[in-house]
């Protein structure tokens, strides 16, 4: 068994990246996308999937995979990402500048920014659906990206908890 993790406690936390049911039920979605299930692929879909639908840039997933002690680069993260996204495993959202994030829920749904605390996330309903929009001549619409920027209100008394 070839693992990698960390050292806690006194005893080693591993993941099982080959053999283990979450590794067989990537390796087996990566393979579904027509995607190599790479020691890197398996290790870095093991971090977007595992908790659900979730928001992180290039630099936040390799953090988190350096504090498994996952042996990947930062250029293995970005190639990584840009490969899932050509096989529609997760979607790419360039923001104003430089970030991009990327998204584990491919489907239609809009998105807070909150630029105070540059966290995104996902709106509980899709205002796209009540959008009226006719493609120009010979063009159809393959999405709707809406992405609403907050920050915090000086004047209230309290901010609300951000989602």
């Amino acid at each position: 068994m070839e693992t990698f993790g960390t050292v806690k406690a006194g005893s080693r936390i591993a993941y099982d990246w080959r053999g283990g049911p979450l590794a067989r039920m990537i390796r087996a979605r990566l393979q579904a996308a027509d995607l190599r299930p790479t020691r890197q692929r398996v290790s870095l879909a093991g971090l977007l999937f595992v908790a659900g639908d979730r928001h992180v840039t290039a630099e936040q997933l390799f953090h988190e995979a350096k504090a498994l002690h996952m042996p990947l680069s930062l250029a293995t993260v970005y190639n990584t990402l840009r490969q899932f996204v050509a096989a529609g495993l997760i979607r790419e959202i360039a923001l104003y500048g430089s970030t991009v994030w990327y998204d584990t829920n491919t489907g239609p749904h809009c998105h807070y920014f909150d630029e105070d605390r540059n966290q995104l996330s996902d709106m509980s309903f899709d205002v796209t659906q009540n959008l009226k929009i006719d493609p120009p001549p010979g063009r159809k619409i393959v999405g709707v990206d809406i992405i609403v920027r907050l920050r915090d209100d000086d004047d209230a008394v309290e901010p609300t908890p951000f989602p």
